[in-house]
């Protein structure tokens, strides 16, 4: 994993992006300079040439990663990401096509725009499948032993036996004395002449302590494999960096203390922010007018009731709001049982609420709540007041995630399928706080980008 804005990214899908961009601009700019005429002044068509390459290669890229086409479980399989890749090129293609095209001489328009559009669809699909066996390997990456061979470092192994697509590789663990063994025995290595020379024996780089009891921890040990440019990682830090969530089960208050993140109280971050959650709320609810107005009529000719509906949340520092959205349920959905979690195929939906639902238009009178500052683009799901009590009881460090303002969308959206239960509602917590530590303005950006996957793809609505 690489740290980037604050957020782990896969190191191999980066890698991919970069280098399918990188193609796709020099195919473009070869394009170009083959087709289009050049300016009288040498300097201005270079110019010219580049940002008709540069800027479509990043709208394409731009593209490809809000289809998840670098999710690399679409990268392995091209028959699976073949909708995806449809959708981007046919959004990318036309407009890059016509962005040549627009600068060349009449009557060599259409020449080029089906030259550059044909370039850019075999360029993404010829580095697709050379991709495939790349993404179906094991990537050779940071070496790791583990100090400890009880609980936490069971799940360690069992994670790193789940994460098949890691760039990390755990060579073994370290029994420091009187440990209960929940690991293969076979895994644990000797440490008979000191830590740092069995980093060397085996490659290691990184050292990860997760020790069920930290009391008599050998801190000389580590302190030396320190001094020796040896990186040493707490568990909860290591868990962090694959798992791009917060571990729970195990979460240490000192280690949220002391740790690094938690820079949304910054004025720069706060301004940023808000900035784009007006900007975008604006040019968003421009851009939706008419789809606005058409499920409004759809709601009313569906039957009686109101055509927006209006609920109790729980926002930022644990006041409450209202928030907006399109009706979906019949209007006696609840009175006979209560608040009660969404289910798939609620019979309490709608026939026009069902679709809404899917494509997520029920949302978009939350612009509104956005532009009051009750709630932001990107942040954590706001939850009813029923809800927040009682899982502020059942769940550590539940009311950590209104630290926050609620967002329409969010890294546990877009990471996790709908929540419908207690168990749900743990692991969204674990990428809400995740997303709370690790905020930055470009981080909000990734997130609004992979919402899109959301929408287009049916994942996780009800």
């Amino acid at each position: 994993m690489l740290r980037l804005f604050r957020h782990y990214l896969s190191g191999p899908a980066l890698f991919l992006c970069l280098c399918e961009t990188a193609v796709v601009a020099l195919a473009l700019y070869a394009t170009a300079t083959v087709l289009v005429p050049p300016d009288a002044e040498t300097g201005a068509a270079v110019v010219r040439y580049l940002a008709a390459a540069l800027v479509p290669a990043v709208v394409n890229a731009v593209l490809m990663y809000s289809m998840g086409l670098y999710d690399l479980r679409h990268v392995a399989n091209l028959r699976r990401a073949w909708p995806r890749l449809a959708v981007c090129l046919c959004i990318a293609a036309p407009l890059i096509g016509w962005t040549l095209a627009s600068g060349a001489e009449d009557g060599h328009q259409l020449v080029i725009f089906a030259t550059s559009t044909g370039l850019l669809v075999g360029c993404v699909l010829v580095g697709r499948i050379v991709a495939i066996p790349l993404s179906r390997s094991r990537f050779p990456g940071r070496r790791v032993l583990v100090m400890g061979v009880g609980r936490l470092a069971a799940e360690i192994e069992h994670l790193m036996a789940t994460q098949r697509r890691s760039s990390t590789e755990v060579v073994g663990y370290i029994a420091t004395g009187d440990d209960n063994f929940e690991v293969p025995q076979s895994r644990v290595k000797s440490c008979a002449s000191s830590l740092v020379a069995l980093a060397r024996e085996t490659g290691a780089r990184e050292i990860v302590v997760a020790l069920d009891d930290r009391r008599g921890m050998p801190l000389q040990p580590l302190l030396e494999a320190r001094m020796e440019g040896i990186a040493v990682t707490p568990y909860l830090s290591f868990w962090e960096r694959e798992t791009r969530r917060l571990n729970l089960a195990s979460l240490d208050p000192s280690w949220l203390i002391y740790g690094d993140g938690f820079h949304f109280g910054t004025l720069t971050n706060r301004v940023l922010k808000r900035v784009l959650d007006i900007a975008a709320s604006l040019a968003l609810l421009v851009l939706t007018l008419p789809t606005l107005l058409i499920a409004a009529l759809a709601i009313r000719l569906d039957g009686a009731g109101p055509i927006f509906y209006r609920q109790e949340r729980v926002g930022r520092r644990g006041r409450t709001f209202y928030i907006y959205k399109f009706r979906t349920m019949r209007v006696d959905a609840e009175q006979e049982c209560g608040p009660q979690w969404a289910s798939v195929r609620d019979p309490r939906v709608t026939r026009v609420g069902s679709f809404l639902r899917r494509t997520r238009i029920d949302e978009l009178p939350q612009i509104l709540n956005v532009l009051k500052g009750e709630m932001s683009l990107v942040g954590p799901r706001p939850e009813r007041p029923h809800f927040v009590t009682s899982l502020g009881v059942q769940i550590p460090f539940y009311a950590e995630r209104h630290a926050v303002r609620p967002g329409i969308t969010g890294w546990a959206q877009v990471s996790y399928p709908y929540g419908a239960s207690t168990e749900d509602a743990r692991e969204k917590l674990s990428y809400d706080l995740y997303y709370i530590k690790n905020f930055s303005f470009l981080f909000d950006l990734l997130i609004l980008l992979s919402t899109a996957r959301a929408v287009f793809f049916d994942d996780g609505a009800r």
